[in-house]
């Protein structure tokens, strides 16, 4: 692998998104990465779906064989709160990442720009502010289905940084060995997780796959309760059973070896900062490099078509 730069200063940013408001979300998001550049952060990530937030609990009316007129009105509210990528929230957001000399990871519901479909997709934006990669989750997960399409492009792009390849799985995603294996191969240093994935065995899942790949694991959720969505959606009563926090976060950063660098947080708003120790990465792999000296390629082989 290349030589890495020796530290990473990162922020993690366990935020609230304004629910269904992607122009508040954005300007939120340009506020937030203002106050990490103050602390000197050169890499800030955030949430799976921060713009226009992850619409925890709503059925938009679908059940099996049928749908709802109520249901599919508040599904276009959602659709007409998510962006078209590139477009002007992009912008906005690039700016934002450029001012801070940054990078800058975010996730967002993307609006497609030719067909009526959404597509829950994580961004990268270099320190000029360029837009750098855009992945589009493979699999939404469960019901997860009605609302946002598979992927059908944008697989496992990385970006090349002064810290070695970065890439992005999107919550579930880091559930299919396939995919994790994927970025493996691509040689990934710091794996960057936007998830709403707050039960307590993921944190196990999370210290496996950075023991695993020997990388960094960056998990980045956010926090949001109940009494933060709009009062004029149509289908209320769903809303009114969920817990008064209905996504309690537990960001965290976990070192090669599995190790917490900064513990879960819980129950709150918070810009996580830490400074990653980089050598780590290519200490951590003398003894076990799951696509290098530990693989059998003669014996088992993964082909991925990367679009």
């Amino acid at each position: 692998m290349t030589d890495l730069k020796q530290t990473c200063k990162i922020a993690v940013v366990q935020a609230a998104p304004i629910m269904f408001d992607r122009a508040t979300c954005t300007a939120k998001a340009v506020d937030l990465i203002a106050q990490a550049a103050e602390q000197e952060a050169e890499l800030i990530v955030f949430p799976e779906l921060f713009v226009p937030g992850y619409p925890y609990g709503m059925t938009f009316g679908f059940t099996v064989g049928s749908r709802n007129e109520e249901g599919r009105k508040d599904w276009k509210v959602y659709y007409d709160q998510s962006i078209v990528v590139p477009g002007a929230e992009t912008r906005q957001l690039g700016e934002a990442a450029k001012k801070a000399k940054a990078y800058v990871s975010i996730g967002v519901s993307e609006r497609d720009a030719v067909n009526g479909t959404l597509y829950n997709t994580n961004l990268f934006f270099s320190p000029e502010g360029e837009l750098i990669t855009v992945h589009r989750k493979l699999k939404p997960t469960g019901a997860e289905r009605v609302v946002w399409g598979d992927a059908d492009k944008d697989y496992f792009p990385v970006a090349q940084t002064p810290w070695g390849v970065m890439g992005s799985l999107i919550c579930w995603e880091s559930y299919m060995p396939l995919a994790r294996v994927a970025l493996y191969q691509k040689g990934v240093s710091l794996y960057i997780s936007p998830n709403t994935n707050d039960n307590p065995e993921w944190q196990s899942t999370i210290q496996h796959i950075a023991l695993e790949g020997r990388c960094y694991f960056i998990n980045c959720d956010m926090f949001f309760t109940k009494d933060m969505y709009p009062k004029d959606l149509h289908c209320q009563q769903e809303i009114q059973v969920l817990p008064d926090i209905v996504c309690r976060g537990g960001s965290c950063i976990v070192d090669p070896y599995g190790h917490y660098v900064t513990q879960p947080v819980w129950d709150k708003e918070e810009i996580i900062y830490a400074q990653l120790d980089m050598d780590k990465v290519p200490m951590s792999k003398m003894e076990l490099d799951v696509c290098g000296h530990y693989a059998r390629p003669d014996v088992l082989q993964l082909t991925v078509v990367d679009r």
